[in-house]
């Protein structure tokens, strides 16, 4: 059998310096493609498009992984900015959480949302963020590690049971949980770690950056249930058009 394609979402960057260039890039860390492929999968960038598309680029995909990043906009949740809270983005955001509902409608199609992702997953529910946390990131550009204790009988607790030691980096967290969520891990300072939908989706969303770290249990749930779902059926093609008459 083929590997499942996990589709994966792109920084979106006014500047990204490679050889003599310094353009406009849609990109992502290499680390995610890696997570994907060590765990069974093949990877895919998605850059922002059109969030009328959304739905139909989930039928070519088996598994979306929304990737971690700058700020959601608070508009998004109906919140005033605060000063700590970076710049928008409007594009990624746009068709980030476009690409998410879509995916919760579809109703199959296995969702990771990562550190920023799994954000975009509360807001997308209707939840809300807290704008700035201390404590979860060491200094610009390094991750810190520490501890997140899983919730006993969800989809992640399952996964891993133990306590573990992760990658993180971010400065917002979930404040009021979006429609369904449950919390499935938490940090020793009460900011929620994990969070899931109940049911026979696999939909779930890390705080933390897996992407980073050696522990593949998440990804490679993921793409197993990603390998065994039933494949999308594409939108019916248009009628072709009739020959002109001559």
């Amino acid at each position: 059998m083929p590997r499942p394609l996990i589709g994966i979402t792109t920084y979106l960057e006014a500047s990204a310096r490679y050889g003599p260039w310094d353009v406009p890039a849609a990109l992502a860390p290499s680390g995610y493609h890696e997570y994907v492929q060590a765990s069974g999968g093949t990877a895919v960038l998605l850059p922002p498009d059109d969030p009328e598309r959304a739905a139909e680029l989930l039928t070519r995909l088996d598994g979306l992984v929304v990737a971690g990043g700058p700020d959601i906009d608070p508009a998004r949740y109906g919140a005033e900015r605060d000063p700590r809270t970076g710049a928008p983005n409007p594009a990624r955001d746009t068709w980030e959480l476009a690409l998410i509902r879509a995916a919760l409608e579809d109703g199959g199609i296995p969702l990771l949302g990562i550190c920023r992702g799994m954000q975009a997953l509360n807001v997308a529910l209707g939840g809300t963020l807290v704008q700035h946390i201390d404590g979860h990131v060491k200094a610009p550009g390094v991750m810190c590690d520490h501890r997140v204790a899983p919730v006993a009988g969800t989809r992640y607790g399952t996964l891993a049971p133990e306590p573990t030691d992760v990658p993180t980096y971010h400065h917002q967290a979930v404040e009021t949980l979006g429609r369904g969520l449950v919390v499935s891990a938490w940090a020793d300072d009460g900011t929620v770690e994990a969070v899931e939908l109940p049911g026979e989706q696999w939909v779930l969303g890390v705080q933390w950056h897996p992407e980073r770290g050696t522990d593949l249990r998440v990804m490679r749930s993921l793409v197993e249930t990603a390998a065994t779902a039933p494949a999308a059926v594409p939108a019916p093609a248009a009628a072709p058009a009739p020959a002109p008459v001559a």
